[in-house]
């Protein structure tokens, strides 16, 4: 007998959403290094819902998991998790061709999403350089409320059974007989399933477990909260440029603002460079003439991307006590949902709950990295 069914490392969006499926149903614990879960990334994210965010075939997660938020369970939330935002993805003449065929890359799985040129522009974005002329609108842009949607997790995992343990870090995993031993805190755990939810540590858990990594990598993504004149109108869109070098969004009469960076870095708590800032106000003041009074905070959080910038969902093909459940890059907020119910439904060897029993899970098994 072990002590636990499932032992999930990480507590983030990922290792929190999978316990609240699975406690009940199994005898889960979720191991977290920190003193405080989702500290890295999910507490930093720019939380928002966005269908295309992420590519097409991220695009399913996303769209099944929309109704969630919304009207989630009485046991997570007693009201809706989004508020109505809009995203609009703008470019220069230039980027014509490129906003066209991201249009058409969503046209027929994105609700509403449509093509609007300077004049809905002007609309959204006053003040907005010239040089842009050309845009594709998605009015079902949602901001989330992500402390409601991890706490309601966290919470609801804790009163089926599970064990949250902070401050608990993995020290040593191996596999004999079916089961883990697992050093955590300090003792020696047993287990059958170790869930590997460890986000920019992901490779890390699986060579220790002897695994072999995928190539999950951590990148650094940068976001500034500016004072800004004109003051930022509470319906101003999530406003994105197609080519990747910026975005922006309102936040309590602020602007949060983002070059949107990726830069490569090990796993860790980061900090914004200095260099990163200075750029991204700088970028910021060639796409619209408002005035940056005040430049309030600055910080950075973790992203994690397998290879293919697709997450990993499933048992290890080398171990079948080892399942992954990581590399959800910058849209793992959005897709959590979704994400868990897969996640469930292959660790319990369930038929496909009904969000999910349209996606196909194939396209995130570990295995492809093995063919």
């Amino acid at each position: 007998m072990s002590d636990f069914d499932i032992v999930i490392i990480g507590a983030g969006i990922a290792g929190a959403s999978l316990a609240s499926e699975l406690a009940g149903s199994a005898k889960v614990m979720v191991a977290e290094r920190e003193e405080f879960p989702g500290y890295h990334s999910t507490g930093r994210s720019a939380a928002f819902w966005t269908e295309s965010y992420g590519g097409p075939q991220v695009q399913p997660l996303t769209s099944a998991s929309g109704p969630w938020f919304a009207n989630p369970p009485s046991h997570i939330s007693a009201h809706s998790l989004l508020v109505k935002r809009g995203a609009l993805t703008i470019g220069k003449a230039s980027d014509k061709a490129a906003l066209k065929d991201f249009y058409e890359t969503f046209a027929g799985s994105v609700s509403h999403i449509h093509e609007v040129g300077r004049d809905v522009l002007e609309q959204h974005v006053g003040g907005l350089d010239a040089d842009y002329q050309h845009g594709v609108y998605e009015p079902d842009c949602c901001d989330i409320d992500v402390a409601a949607v991890h706490q309601g997790y966290l919470r609801h995992a804790r009163a089926q059974g599970a064990q949250l343990r902070t401050r608990t870090a993995l020290e040593s995993a191996q596999y004999a007989d079916g089961q883990w031993h697992l050093g955590l805190g300090g003792e020696t755990i047993t287990a059958a399933i170790l869930v590997n939810a460890a986000g920019a540590w992901a490779d890390n858990i699986a060579q220790m477990a002897s695994v072999a990594p995928l190539n999950i990598t951590p990148y650094r993504r940068t976001v500034l909260q500016l004072q800004v004149a004109p003051t930022v109108s509470r319906d101003l869109p999530l406003v994105l440029d197609i080519n990747g070098n910026f975005y922006f969004k309102p936040e309590n009469g602020r602007l949060w603002l983002s070059p949107h960076d990726e830069t490569e870095t090990a796993a860790g708590d980061v900090a914004p460079e200095e260099l990163d800032i200075a750029t991204t106000i700088d970028r910021f003041e060639k796409i619209v003439n408002w005035k940056v009074v005040r430049l309030e905070k600055a910080w950075a959080g973790l992203r994690s991307f397998a290879p293919d910038r697709l997450p990993v969902y499933g048992f290890d093909s080398g171990n079948p006590g080892f399942f992954w459940f990581a590399g959800q890059g910058g849209f793992g907020i959005q897709t959590a949902p979704a994400a868990a119910k897969i996640a469930r439904m292959q660790i319990l060897e369930e038929p496909a709950k009904a969000m999910v029993e349209e996606i196909n899970p194939a396209p995130y098994a570990p295995a492809r990295f093995c063919a």
